[in-house]
């Protein structure tokens, strides 16, 4: 079983508005509205991809209850706890005439701490019958920055592959807490290394050393794939895994279907130079279409022989 926690769950409106201009009126022309946060994304792929997982974390009021039916109406398994705050809602606006796109994310609801000790028990409870624990977005208010990083030393200890997929100060923290994945895209990557990236070799740097700072594996998204150092074979290898850029319908939720596409195909047993291919793979058909996390795995499939896999000499090493 794979666990997908969600802290800062939503519901996620996409909405394709042609020639968006701030201060006018307008109409879509495709949305989509579907239970939401990095996590919940995961989750769904996964689902798609035919893997067992379930969806934890938090949710709130009414929109909570919209999130905890939705994701049943998708024959996602759930278990959330019901905290007394509202969920959030989250809105992207997708111009197809020039591709831009506006995102306005809610800051989502106060958690006690009872409630965040509630879903710690039922987390570890949860954990009973998982191989890999995924954590994946914001943090709702008023929950501590290192709460996944002693989340992340408790499962490690019960045996558990653990992943995460954050930023910020909750990434820095999580990061010393040795994670066996960490997947940040270029921007998270380049706040928690302290500096920006000119080039693919500063790109190949920054993921040995966000190795260093603990995790185990560091895989960083980029639009047309990732930059990844990951144990192959008892050792850390470095590799570059290439697709050809395609125009995108809606990028949101891109980088969260790459996971779980990594992540189900490292469930499977799979090498992983192939677990980094079938994740390009997912990103890449998931950004064709609005809503996150929504995949069609035969086009996956079709896709999987357009990645081109490299494995890296690391810049200090040439010569």
């Amino acid at each position: 079983m794979i666990i997908t926690v969600t802290l800062n769950a939503a519901i996620d409106k996409s909405l394709s508005v042609p020639n968006f201009r701030l201060g006018r009126r307008h109409r879509t022309v495709e949305q989509t509205t579907l239970p939401g946060g990095k996590g919940v994304n995961v989750a769904r792929t996964l689902k798609t991809l035919g893997q067992p997982v379930i969806a934890t974390g938090f949710a709130g009021g009414a929109t909570g209850t919209r999130i905890v039916e939705a994701l049943t109406d998708e024959s996602i398994l759930n278990d959330f706890v019901r905290i007394r705050e509202e969920s959030r809602t989250n809105t992207a606006v997708l111009d197809p005439t020039n591709g831009e796109q506006t995102e306005i994310n809610e800051r989502g609801p106060a958690v006690s701490g009872r409630e965040l000790e509630l879903f710690r028990d039922k987390l570890m409870y949860l954990a009973r019958g998982a191989a890999i624990v995924v954590f994946a977005g914001s943090l709702p208010r008023n929950v501590d920055a290192d709460v996944y990083a002693g989340l992340i030393k408790e499962l490690r200890r019960l045996g558990l592959v653990v992943v995460i997929d954050t930023d910020g100060d909750p990434l820095r923290h999580a990061v010393r807490a040795e994670p066996h994945v960490v997947s940040p895209n270029v921007l998270e990557a380049e706040e928690l290394v302290g500096h920006e990236f000119n080039d693919d070799e500063d790109r190949i740097i920054a993921v040995r050393e966000i190795a260093t700072l603990g995790a185990q594996e560091a895989i960083m998204t980029v639009p047309d794939g990732c930059f990844a150092q990951v144990i192959d074979e008892g050792e850390p290898r470095l590799y570059r895994v290439y697709i050809e850029p395609r125009e995108a319908v809606a990028t949101v939720g891109g980088g969260d279907a790459f996971l779980a596409g990594y992540i189900a195909a490292r469930y499977g047993g799979k090498p992983p130079a192939e677990c980094l291919r079938f994740g390009v793979a997912c990103g890449a058909e998931s950004v064709q279409r609005l809503g996150a996390g929504l995949i069609d795995p035969q086009k996956v499939e079709r896709l999987v022989g357009e990645v081109d896999v490299r494995r890296l000499v690391a810049p200090a090493e040439v010569g």
